[in-house]
């Protein structure tokens, strides 16, 4: 039984999409005439090659959604229901098209024969290579629901760290936008009225309020210029990063700047380790593990080291040993790497160093953003005292001539 989508007629004359099972599209369109609407396109739902690029836009899924509907199955499958089934209730209580959509589907290649894992990788773009190795470790071992409950309790950890973040970085945005925003005010519409004033002195004006006016007269100007300068440049830069050679000099860049090093390097390695240790947990062979988890690392150096670390690893080598030799894990992450492959407990250590490195990334953040605001406010302060002391000293030196 495979699923298909519809587009139809109402007896009102309005049109209805949605998803339907059924062996056949002839049994589709049955259906939905039994239904007393009038079929007018009828396609199975997938999501191979052959597909259009527009289907394959629309097969995304949030971290939120996948998380929701991962834990859902893990209950169900938990409570002995099967696959097929899980996924079929599943379907039915989901809101969304797109869910609904890819879940039908994957559920249509399992009653096709096809093993969950090889039905998952059909949507690459929902389903990743983390995910889809661990399915498949928990279908050889016959422990599914833990392994799916693992994914939906790391998708949720990932999705409270995003949303922490994005909380707390509202703020010191919303102050940057406001501060630049008065203080280009100021210089466009106040600071130029102010200094009309001062045209008719005979006296030579401060080098602070010449500073002012030339200041003053570049955002009066140059202003609009400026703005479209700054949108186009981030165009530009948007651009560029769709290309191999410049996101590596980004990401070499990134690694040699003093705090932007040590926060890439944290979060990197981080990422790494929480994505192995839920592999190696869930049944995946070390070797593999390592591989797959480099999918994760976003910084192309980092990335390429710890690959050649797997390539170490392959040939006989330590992991722990691997991983030093890379330069970009801590020692602490080192030393629990290392004790977990001795006491055989590797799942376990990568865990610990992962929620090591999460809190750590979590505090220098906390700690960088607290930071940001005072100083934030600090530069404002400067900025408007700068501005008052540029007017009042001519207005001083007026009144002694007076």
């Amino acid at each position: 039984m495979a699923a298909y989508e519809y587009q139809a007629v109402d007896a009102k004359g309005k049109t209805q999409k949605g998803l339907i099972e059924a062996d056949t599209a002839r049994q589709a369109r049955q259906q939905l005439r039994g239904m007393n609407l009038m079929p007018l396109e009828v396609g199975v739902v997938s999501s191979r090659e052959s597909d259009t690029g527009k289907r394959r836009s629309r097969d995304k899924l949030n971290v939120q959604t996948l998380s929701l509907i991962t834990r859902q199955l893990a209950t169900l499958i938990s409570a002995g229901q099967p696959i097929e089934s899980a996924y079929h209730a599943v379907s039915r209580q989901t809101p969304k098209p797109a869910a609904k959509r890819v879940l039908l589907a994957v559920r249509a290649r399992v009653l096709e024969g096809y093993a969950l894992s090889d039905a998952l990788r059909d949507y690459p773009r929902i389903f990743d290579s983390m995910y889809c190795a661990s399915v498949h470790a928990g279908e050889q071992s016959g422990l599914l629901d833990i392994v799916m409950e693992r994914l939906a309790d790391h998708m949720e950890a990932r999705q409270d760290l995003q949303r922490r973040t994005g909380q707390a970085l509202i703020y010191p945005i919303l102050l940057s936008v406001v501060a630049f925003g008065l203080v280009s005010a100021l210089l466009t519409f106040v600071v130029p009225k102010i200094v009309q004033v001062f045209e008719g002195f005979d006296q030579e004006l401060p080098m602070v309020t010449t500073w002012l006016i030339a200041i003053s007269d570049f955002f009066k100007n140059y202003g609009l210029a400026l703005i479209i300068s700054v949108i186009v440049l981030a165009l530009v830069y948007a651009q560029l990063l769709k290309l191999p050679g410049f996101r590596l000099l980004r990401d070499r860049i990134y690694l040699r700047l003093p705090l932007i090093s040590y926060l890439v390097r944290l979060s990197n390695t981080a990422r790494f380790t929480r994505t192995m240790s839920i592999l190696v947990s869930s049944g995946v062979t070390a070797l593999d593990s390592m591989h797959i988890s480099t999918e994760v690392i976003n910084n192309q150096p980092i990335k390429a080291a710890v690959q050649k670390a797997a390539s170490r690893v392959r040939e006989g080598e330590h992991i722990s040993v691997s991983l030093d030799n890379t330069g970009y894990f801590s020692p602490l992450v080192v030393q629990l790497v290392q004790n977990g492959e001795a006491s055989g407990k590797l799942g376990d250590m990568m865990e610990r160093s992962a929620r090591a490195e999460e809190n750590e990334f979590a505090g220098v953040t906390a700690l960088f953003i607290g930071l940001f605001e005072p100083a934030m406010i600090l530069l404002m302060g400067m900025v408007v005292l700068f501005i008052v002391v540029a007017i009042l000293i001519p207005i001083f030196d007026m009144n002694e001539l007076v």
